[in-house]
């Protein structure tokens, strides 16, 4: 399985880790495996310039965006990490997830995502881990990711060194069944009914009001505003 992994932090702690048993039950070799650290891979903050909107390889930070976005779509299952800071995603990744606000189904579609799955791991030394996989979550949901899975751990420790070997095998355990359902899957990914309820209600938009014609002729050029849809050949 190809696999695309977004860390959001450089630090190798927790969710490093637990993503690292992920991938050795997922893929075959380090051939199946593109990783990028943010910041470093994706420095910085989004302007606000709406550059993206009318055509987004005119953003300023293009450089960095295009080699994630063609590694995104060239794997069948991409990983978005966060340790919770402040029961959020870490400020990163925020600023990433922000980079990919034109392939919101509001306005330019990545067909691709209507064939892939993704997993969202996050770790907490306490509690947090539900809103920041939300954070996540609603890009994905948005992006038109077919299936989500999750995987938020809380480890009790602020390092993985200090996590309590019992609490490890638990760990290994759920990262083995999820992995097993993760693959079972890829055989044939199709959109969940949110994903599809999301797109026919953005479909509507774009063909009843038409706010931005990049995105209305990002659509008609898919098809979609005919009988076309992202999840089919």
């Amino acid at each position: 399985m190809r696999v695309l992994v977004i860390y959001g932090t450089q630090r190798k702690g927790s969710t490093y880790h637990i993503t690292q048993r992920f991938l050795e039950k997922l893929c075959d070799g380090e051939n199946d495996i593109k990783e990028f650290f943010l910041p470093k891979d994706s420095p910085n903050f989004c302007r606000g310039c709406f550059q993206c909107f009318t055509d987004n390889a005119k953003c300023p930070d293009y450089q960095y965006i295009k080699r994630i976005l063609e590694s995104m779509q060239e794997a069948e299952l991409i990983i978005f990490t966060s340790p919770v800071y402040v029961y959020h995603v870490t400020g990163q990744m925020k600023a990433f997830l922000d980079h990919f606000g034109f392939q919101w189904m509001a306005h330019q579609p990545n067909e691709t995502m209507f064939r892939k799955q993704a997993l969202i791991i996050s770790t907490a030394a306490g509690a947090g881990t539900k809103s920041t996989m939300k954070d996540i979550v609603d890009s994905f949901n948005f992006w038109g990711v077919a299936r989500i899975h999750k995987y938020g751990v809380n480890v009790a420790a602020i390092d993985w060194d200090q996590v309590s070997n019992k609490k490890k095998i638990q760990i290994q355990n759920k990262v083995e069944k999820l992995a097993v359902k993760i693959k079972g899957k890829s055989k044939k990914v199709t959109p969940s009914l949110k994903v599809k309820g999301l797109f026919y209600i953005m479909r509507f938009m774009q063909r009843k009001f038409r706010f931005n014609e990049p995105d209305v002729k990002h659509w008609e050029s898919h098809g979609w505003l005919g009988k076309k849809r992202p999840w089919k050949d």
